[in-house]
């Protein structure tokens, strides 16, 4: 548990029988001959559940589209994560009193590292308040469970050169993406209400498990 003011209720660790990471790897040290990953990985997730949320916090519920169209004006904004590579979970208030919290967001950027290297890049807040709003229209206590948040510009060329589906030059690399799926709530629903949203770039991948969501021009993607 880390106390910090303005943030009470954020809380981030490993689950118990998850090893403490290695020394982050430099970005320029990747190995270009690593397996893909995310493909890879997730081909092996098949039916993972993961209940991690079952001790959040519970968000507010959106009643009808007026209040979703608003609710990013709540004064208080949280999130919870789960990464589905290193099991470590983050619940935390990033939006408190008219403004974003400097401690919190560092956490979400540490949450959401590239994975592979332990490089730590910068979430654009934009796309914190777009899985807020997101998180409120499922209806749901769960936390997002992250595929790939930010990637090094390393990663992310190694991953377009295995497969058509990564883009070379992703938003992932600038911290404005993040592919995500959700304990409870079919992909198709997840794509629906992001595609309500309006706010960016919705893709679905069926086949992998996945949905990626960005802060980028509005468009759509996938099966």
């Amino acid at each position: 548990m880390v106390a910090r003011p303005n943030t009470t209720d954020l809380t981030i660790g490993m689950t118990p029988d998850t090893q403490p990471e290695s020394a982050p790897v430099p970005c320029s040290a990747l190995d270009t001959s690593i397996e893909t990953g995310r493909r890879g990985f997730l081909r092996g997730l098949g039916g993972l559940f993961l209940g991690a949320g079952a001790a959040i916090a519970a968000p507010t519920i959106i009643t009808n589209p007026a209040e979703a169209a608003s609710s990013v004006a709540a004064p208080r904004r949280q999130l919870s994560f789960v990464s589905l590579h290193t099991s470590e979970k983050l619940r935390v208030t990033y939006y408190n009193n008219g403004s974003y919290d400097r401690s919190a967001l560092k956490d979400v950027n540490h949450m959401l590292r590239d994975w592979r290297t332990g490089e730590v890049g910068s979430m654009d807040p934009k796309l914190l308040d777009l899985l807020f709003q997101l998180r409120q229209r499922l209806r749901t206590d769960e936390p997002f469970q992250v595929i790939s948040g930010y990637r090094c510009p390393k990663t992310n060329a190694m991953l377009a050169s295995k497969s058509e589906g990564v883009a070379t030059k992703s938003l992932h690399m600038e911290g404005k993406a993040i592919d995500i799926t959700m304990a409870g709530r079919q992909l198709s629903r997840i794509r629906q209400e992001a595609l309500n949203l309006r706010m960016g770039g919705v893709g679905i991948y069926s086949k992998t498990g996945f949905v990626h969501v960005d802060t980028g021009r509005v468009r759509q993607w996938g099966v």
